[in-house]
């Protein structure tokens, strides 16, 4: 495991672009908007993809995904899109987790974890509505509520444990992608839940041959 170390890549302001595709600065347009977001437009390794598509590989050889967390000081923002808790974590061999930020699917969280050589990785996990609540989620709750209706509203909220943070870890999608947002960085390595997943924010992008698995131990059950 290498030291952390923090780099940002994904833009801090983001009112410059918005998830409306029939918007001028809506996704079919965001690599028109600064000649640094073209591979937004141009890129051929873009997420999200269709993770249904017929061509994903069933593999049982990917490994499970470990958790390596530590308590660790953490602040939430609200983006207005989604909310940021941005935190320093660790899984697997990857370096710190950079942030983690939730969507809108019932729920998602996008885990991105990034190295000192500026690797990126993002764990993607899809929460949906049950009988029992999640214990990660509960213990910020009345923060994310606090912030919801609060566009670029920032809290600290102190130490938190990520090691409550649920995760299937056995079964799960992995492709080759690209952050999901200007400046759509290729090379990016997903790794997803592998619950019935849909994107609702970027429309899904081409596969353009490439390889999709999904690990799953064996037997195959």
């Amino acid at each position: 495991m290498l030291d952390t170390t923090y780099l940002w890549v994904i833009v801090d302001d983001e009112s410059e672009f918005s998830y409306d595709e029939n918007s001028e600065n809506g996704p079919a347009n965001w690599g028109n908007i600064h000649p640094e977001w073209s591979t937004c437009n141009t890129g051929k390794s873009q997420s999200a993809i269709d993770l249904l598509n017929e061509k994903v590989q069933v593999v049982s050889n990917l490994g499970i995904l470990q958790k390596y967390y530590k308590s660790s000081h953490a602040t939430l923002l609200n983006r207005g899109h989604d909310m940021m808790l941005d935190i320093e974590l660790r899984i697997n061999v990857f370096n710190q987790m950079r942030d983690a930020h939730y969507g809108r699917f019932d729920m998602e969280a996008h885990l991105v974890h990034e190295s000192n050589d500026e690797k990126i990785v993002v764990v993607g996990i899809v929460y949906e509505i049950g009988l029992l609540p999640d214990l990660f989620l509960s213990l910020i709750e009345k923060n994310l509520k606090a912030l919801a209706d609060r566009k670029g509203a920032e809290r600290d909220i102190g130490i938190i444990s990520p090691n409550l943070i649920i995760m299937d870890g056995r079964k799960y999608y992995r492709y080759l992608g690209s952050l999901t947002v200007p400046p759509c960085t290729e090379g990016v390595v997903w790794t997803i839940d592998a619950k019935d997943y849909a994107t609702n924010a970027r429309p899904v992008q081409p596969l353009n041959e490439r390889p999709v698995k999904f690990n799953k131990p064996w037997p195959f059950i």
